[in-house]
């Protein structure tokens, strides 16, 4: 009986493992992306020195995403959540103006996403995947830490 518990188990875990492995080959969004600096157009500006982010397959409906940004002056960040394409807020960690955001899929290879900090929204971003899966636009609207208004178009390169 044990040993067919253990076996039972063992195959839902691969089966799993492997469903996962499906679903990122076959979501364009999954994988890990790096900013292309001259393709980019921060305004106002300043734009960062260097940003990477990954997405990865997290139950049945979600994504891990991580974000490795070094800023204009140099400091460090490391900011992750788990999004869910359901509209709903979900904590991030990591980010001093942001703490909740939601995710709503448009359809496969877009997304639009609400930040917020404090219950107030701070931000809103629009990933466009290209057809070919090999770049990824990123609009972004909001305000920086001066009031004024900033409109960042970014493009991503997948690796």
């Amino acid at each position: 009986m044990r040993k067919t518990i253990t076996t039972f188990v063992l195959t839902m875990f691969v089966l799993g493992a492997m469903a996962s492995e499906a679903r990122a080959q076959d979501d364009p969004l999954m994988g890990t992306w790096k900013l292309n600096l001259a393709r980019s157009n921060y305004d106002p500006g300043p734009p960062p020195r260097s940003l990477v982010i990954r997405f990865e397959p997290f139950g049945t409906n979600g994504a891990k995403y991580t974000q490795d940004h070094i800023k204009s002056q140099g400091q460090e960040q490391h900011v992750t959540y788990t999004m869910y394409f359901d509209g709903k807020d979900y904590p991030m960690i990591g980010d001093a103006g942001r703490d909740m955001i939601s995710t709503i899929r448009i359809d496969t290879y877009t997304i639009e996403q609400t930040s917020k900090k404090d219950g107030k929204g701070t931000s809103t971003s629009r990933r466009v995947i290209s057809r070919d899966g090999k770049t990824m636009t990123t609009t972004q609207k909001s305000t920086n830490a001066q009031g004024q208004p900033f409109h960042n178009v970014v493009l991503y390169e997948k690796q």
